[in-house]
């Protein structure tokens, strides 16, 4: 990369800044916008960015207005008139949407990539976190900020040796016994919104779900499963597809490509010996490339048996060792806003989960209702965009109806303007017959929880109601 530094728009995204710190180690001179200064921008910055909160050209640093030496990247939440934005395309400066530094990334490493509606950032977090316990190393750009490492970005820090395990890929494919130890493997979650994952190159690709999402990008169900299907074409030759049996999309990976299914109960790869009990989940795996015995989840719950699969295909596709999963699959403490329990004792369950899609959220409350039996389950969910609770405020409806009962808060717009008619409303008006159910401004939460009773509580939703977490446990730690 013939550049000196760059340049965000859109520093503080959860992944512009993995982006933002890889290339801050790399030593380059990184700067940036955001809309607003938040925890992650100021961690940034005392790392060495040099972030600004106002859109203005005059706080672009020198160093980042000579075109031939700067990179800029931009996230396409940015709105097009945005003046910085206009300001570097007008100078011919070279300006990539994150995806295609990403894809450039997978092009120069070894692509383990994560593509799906939902289930992305807890398996991506997990293959990273299992390679990274592993003798094979990983770099990694995640969608969240992992517990393990308190960061959304992890650097290989150790070689692979000479008489390291011979890849997955190298026993079924490398008759020469050529090595895969260089280049090293990058771990990636691949977003399908925009079609930014269209940039990537993976040599492995899991792909967990194809449930319709982003229609006001696609359009249509179709045009989604087909931007799915396209994105299994740019496998690379030799490499993997591991798809979650059941899917819609119909995949299309080049000559070469070996193509293998998961999930909980069948497939190439699923569990066996399902043992859930005590607040523990244990299993043994089941796959082409080696067994596994006495895996136990170190977030225990069971949407996660499904998620470890995936990421122990990933790993073991890498070269990861049983032993060294079976270790790491116990360690793994989760990620911020996935299943993120905040209390979790007999008198009372509080947590967070970023799950907006209604087949996300019918998941998350499954996986709940199983490892908390016979408990009484309470949400707060807040909608994330118009045009999604527009286009399934049934399916929200119909997967909040599993609750025992439901808060439920304004839409949160994010780069939206209202639609006329479009609002919670629409989706409680579905609910199943006699379900109790308060509509509420985030505002209230506080009031609302401290009044109330409360056994299991789930924070549901990509919004910002999860800037009350803090508030909210304070108050349900005290009335314990």
């Amino acid at each position: 990369m013939n550049f000196k530094s760059v340049y965000f728009i859109g520093a503080g995204g959860i992944g512009m800044s993995a982006l933002v710190r890889y290339f801050l180690h790399a030593g380059y001179t990184v700067a940036g916008y955001d809309r607003t200064e938040t925890p992650l921008t100021r961690t940034l910055c005392q790392e060495g960015a040099l972030i600004h909160y106002t859109d203005d050209v005059s706080l672009i640093p020198e160093a980042c207005q000579q075109k031939d030496d700067t990179l800029v990247v931009y996230t396409p939440a940015i709105p097009a008139d945005h003046s910085e934005l206009l300001f570097f395309q007008h100078g011919g400066f070279n300006i990539q949407k994150r995806a295609q530094v990403l894809g450039t990334l997978t092009r120069q490493m070894r692509g383990l990539c994560v593509a799906g509606t939902h289930g992305k950032t807890t398996t991506t977090s997990m293959a990273a976190h299992l390679l990274h316990q592993s003798h094979v190393g990983c770099n990694a750009f995640l969608g969240g900020i992992t517990k393990n490492y308190g960061t959304n970005y992890l650097l290989k820090e150790k070689e692979t040796t000479d008489n390291a395990p011979q890849t997955a890929g190298q026993r079924e494919h490398d008759e020469s016994e050529q090595s895969l130890a260089a280049p090293d493997f990058v771990v990636i979650e691949a977003d399908e919104f925009d079609r930014s994952f269209h940039h990537l190159r993976p040599f492995a690709t899991v792909i967990t779900a194809t449930d319709a999402d982003h229609l006001d990008i696609y359009g249509t169900e179709e045009a989604y499963l087909e931007s799915f299907a396209h994105y299994t074409s740019l496998i690379q030759p030799g490499g993997f597809l591991i798809q979650h049996t059941g899917l819609k999309m119909t995949a299309r990976p080049q000559e070469g490509v070996t193509t293998y299914s998961y999930s909980r109960d069948e497939g190439d790869f699923h569990a066996e010996n399902v043992r859930i009990g005590n607040g523990r989940i244990v299993f043994d795996l089941v796959s082409p490339i080696e067994n596994i015995a006495d895996v136990e989840l170190g977030v225990p719950v069971s949407i996660n048996i499904e998620n470890g699969i995936a990421a122990m295909a990933l790993a073991q596709i890498a070269g990861a060792t049983g032993e060294e999963l079976r270790r790491a699959m116990q360690t793994f403490a989760g990620v911020d806003r996935r299943f993120d329990f905040k209390i979790k004792n007999e008198k009372c369950v509080f947590l967070s989960d970023y799950a907006h899609h209604p087949e996300e959220i019918r998941q998350s409350i499954v996986s709940i209702r199983e490892v908390f039996d016979g408990r009484k389950l309470t949400g707060i969910f807040q909608p994330h965009l118009y045009s999604r609770t527009r286009d399934f405020f049934k399916d929200f409806a119909d997967a909040l109806s599993l609750l025992d009962e439901l808060i439920l808060l304004d839409i949160y717009p994010a780069r939206e303007l209202p639609i006329p008619g479009v609002t919670s409303a629409i989706i409680r008006n579905e609910l199943r017959p006699g379900m109790p159910c308060r509509l509420a401004r985030k505002e209230e939460l506080p009031a609302l929880v401290a009044e109330g009773e409360f056994d299991v509580l789930m924070l549901l939703g990509a919004g910002d109601a999860d800037d009350y977490c803090a508030e909210l446990t304070e108050i349900l730690n005290k009335k314990a």
